[in-house]
């Protein structure tokens, strides 16, 4: 197929963390407001004249200084953005909005604060408490601590605009956003194609990392350049794969994936299109903050709930995605030292051989994969399987 008229300009995007875009809306008075976490409600983060980037830590060298404050054995992606913070690669922020979801990104966000890793004069970091439960009154406490210490302080710091039409004008750009990365997403239900996983993936992450006013427009072009694409006279992949599991921010590892011949139909974890993009649906009688912390605590994916309806509902939701969009098999990612991802994984990816029948490949893996050539060698391999039972299964529909 023809290369997208975008995609470098949107790899470029994703080189540099404050990239060009995010320096337009800047100096257009914009305030940008840096997060890492899903359960930091994005779209309140877009609300007014405020914007949101979510962090990443592209190029990432060595992390020894980080790692001199957090130790060898903590998620090397907290530690990467720690370090990042550290060399002054975050200093363009306004506002930087985290939760208290794991201990190595509270580590992280905490020494950001502490080591003055940004010196502008107005710059603040603010926490969150996420509770471990979906329940009316935990939804309740994170609404309330979304008031307080995100919304009230955007108002008392910058002077944003926080009221309710504020917040329904943020929710229907976020909607119109999530509309074309699920009408890309439903593309890659078809046999052939019209978009790779890798592309799909860089689309869905800078619709994480730029303003979502800019990138838009550009989002939109390429939907309708890959509808109208010219396809190949055949698939170009050997095996339908669905990727799930902890953070990946780094679309070079879903083309590691692809240069071994699996084709990623579908996708549910962090940085992700799910959860993440998702419409969010409000009504008229419910407080807005409260409706929008239920929608992003009850789509959420995280490891870290562990009630039997969170932990059944990752399961079915992998399956789910796994027959709709018809894969032939399952990777359950983890990066390494996570250790709610390290607790769910093993098991997780069991089951989802066991009790529904899928053809699993379950990987530990480093912050930055490309380079790994044991995961190629073991992608290569689950490849090769998936392939042969693809050709066994359709000789037994001939028969």
């Amino acid at each position: 197929m023809k290369d997208l008229k975008h995609l470098i300009y949107f790899e470029d995007l994703l080189e540099n963390q404050d990239n060009e875009l995010i320096k337009k809306a800047q100096a257009d008075g914009q305030i940008c407001v840096g997060y890492t976490c899903y359960h930091m409600p994005e779209v309140l983060l877009n609300v007014g004249n405020c914007f949101s980037t979510r962090l990443r830590a592209p190029n990432t060298g060595s992390i020894d200084i980080a790692t001199y404050y957090m130790s060898n054995y903590t998620c090397e992606f907290a530690r990467s953005v720690l370090e990042r913070a550290i060399e002054g690669g975050y200093q363009y922020l306004d506002v930087l909005a985290e939760v208290d979801a794991c201990s190595a990104m509270n580590r992280c966000s905490e020494h950001i604060e502490v080591l003055n890793c940004n010196t502008k004069p107005d710059f603040f970091c603010t926490h969150l408490d996420v509770p471990y439960k979906v329940e009316d009154y935990s939804v309740e406490h994170m609404a309330i601590q979304v008031r307080l210490r995100l919304l009230e302080e955007f108002k008392n710091v910058y002077g944003v605009d926080i009221s309710d039409d504020a917040i329904r004008a943020a929710v229907k750009e976020h909607n119109e956003l999530c509309d074309v990365i699920t009408e890309l997403s439903e593309l890659r239900k078809q046999e052939n194609a019209p978009i790779t996983g890798y592309e799909f993936a860089i689309c869905t992450l800078v619709s994480y990392v730029c303003p979502t006013a800019l990138i838009l427009p550009y989002l939109k072009e390429t939907l309708e350049e890959v509808k109208a694409r010219e396809l190949d006279p055949k698939p170009w992949y050997r095996a339908r794969v669905a990727i799930v599991g902890s953070e990946i921010d780094d679309p070079e590892l879903i083309k590691l994936i692809e240069e071994c011949g699996a084709f990623i139909v579908a996708d549910r974890y962090c940085y992700g299109s799910n959860p993440g993009r998702e419409r969010i649906e409000l009504n008229d009688e419910e407080d807005l903050v409260y409706q929008i912390c239920r929608h992003y605590m009850q789509t959420s994916q995280c490891a870290r709930y562990m009630s039997e309806e969170k932990i059944q509902q990752r399961r079915d939701v992998a399956d789910q995605l796994a027959r709709e969009f018809h894969a032939d098999g399952i990777i359950y990612e983890q990066m390494k030292f996570c250790d709610f991802w390290a607790f769910e994984r093993p098991l997780a990816s069991h089951i989802l051989t066991d009790e529904y029948g899928w053809p699993v490949l379950s990987i530990d893996r480093p912050y930055r994969a490309r380079s790994s050539g044991q995961l190629r060698t073991r992608f290569q391999a689950f490849v090769e399987a998936l392939e042969i039972k693809r050709i066994q299964s359709r000789k037994e529909a001939s028969a």
